[in-house]
């Protein structure tokens, strides 16, 4: 599937997604609350009344005149200052060096924001904006105790319309949809997101997607286009929609306000998916078959060779490149991972260290 964004300049969905320097500070780490419950256990007005505070609109370029243009989410998610959104809300900013204003809510003036760091890779990007007493932080939540069916509340800024309020339910967890490239980047895979049915649009994208708690388990992100529409320049809402989730998130949040980057782990592969019916044609199996091997990686060091199907990272089951991706990102730097592999009829299982990757 692909997907589009949703904020920044506004575009669009197959899935369409919906610099200023700043020193580094030691930082706490970023809090973990309680499970998602299942069912409603506060109302909409409670959960909206409770986040709000804590959201903000970021105008990265569109003047700071409304205009839904240059107009994305964010939300803070420290009482220092700190302020979680996506890559693709800042990053025309950042490429044409002109400066990012932060508007709180129910609040005229604009504050200047620094970009703390960004990560194209995952679309996560931090800001920070002075705060001269502590400011209201959400509450970080969850995403893994998230179940189909559970109530979740979006708010953002669609179409530059601040402090919009939207309900909902998960409709499906750990989807992996592509979305669309930045300029002269490569197209982003959104990480085990979350597709919900509330109605989140163009400017919508960095803002919090909150469970029956009013707790943060995701950063709304992308949505779909109707088919054969993936080319318009805007998308609305189809009620399919994107998250990533904060549990992900939270971890990208805290290496970049610790050093100011993300870093990234991989295999040391390139593959190409081998779906079930072209394992079915090949007398094979389905998974992740490896084309080419980086000299010295973690795949060659392990024994891999080019051939061999990839089915299997730890307990993740690996259906395509996308999947080797997302396996990988989910762990850090120097972790030693299980890879099960197919080879020539024979199933076999390596152990391999992740490495960074590198840019």
């Amino acid at each position: 599937m692909v997907a589009g964004l949703l904020g920044g300049g506004i575009g669009a969905l197959l899935v369409s997604m919906t610099e200023r320097g700043s020193d580094q500070q030691a930082s706490a780490a970023l809090p973990v609350g309680t499970a998602a419950p299942s069912s409603d256990r506060r109302s909409v007005a409670s959960i909206a009344a409770t986040a709000l505070p804590s959201v903000v609109t970021i105008d990265a370029g569109g003047g700071g005149d409304g205009d839904a243009a240059g107009t994305g989410s964010g939300v803070i998610i420290s009482p220092e200052g700190y302020i979680l959104t996506n890559n693709h809300v800042v990053a025309s900013a950042v490429a044409a060096r002109t400066p990012i204003s932060v508007r709180r809510y129910q609040e005229f003036g604009q504050v200047r924001a620094d970009l703390v760091g960004r990560d194209p890779k995952t679309d996560i990007a931090v800001l920070r904006i002075p705060a001269p007493q502590p400011l209201p932080a959400v509450t970080l939540g969850q995403s893994g105790s998230l179940v189909v069916g559970a109530p979740v509340v979006a708010i953002g800024a669609p179409f530059g319309l601040a402090g919009t309020v939207t309900t909902g339910v998960v409709s499906a967890l750990d989807r992996n949809p592509m979305v669309p490239a930045e300029s002269g980047t490569d197209p982003t895979v959104l990480i085990g997101a979350i597709q919900i049915d509330a109605a989140i649009n163009p400017g919508n994208s960095g803002g919090p997607l909150l469970d029956g708690l009013g707790q943060m388990v995701g950063i709304n992100t992308a949505i779909a286009a109707v088919p054969g529409h993936e080319s318009q320049s805007q998308s609305g809402s189809i009620g399919v929609g994107f998250a990533i989730p904060i549990d992900f998130a939270r971890s990208v949040a805290q290496e970049i306000i610790s050093t100011g980057r993300a870093t990234h782990p991989y295999l040391g592969v390139s593959a190409a998916t081998v779906t079930a019916g072209q394992a079915k044609a090949m007398g094979t199996t389905s998974g992740a078959r490896v084309v080419n091997l980086a000299p010295g990686g973690p795949a060659e060091r392990a024994g891999l060779r080019v051939g061999d199907i990839i089915t299997r990272v730890e307990t993740r089951v690996i259906s395509g490149m996308n999947d080797l991706i997302v396996a990988a990102r989910l762990h850090r730097v120097g972790d030693r991972v299980s890879v099960a592999y197919e080879r020539a009829g024979a199933t076999a299982t390596t152990q391999l260290t992740l490495q960074e990757q590198q840019r």
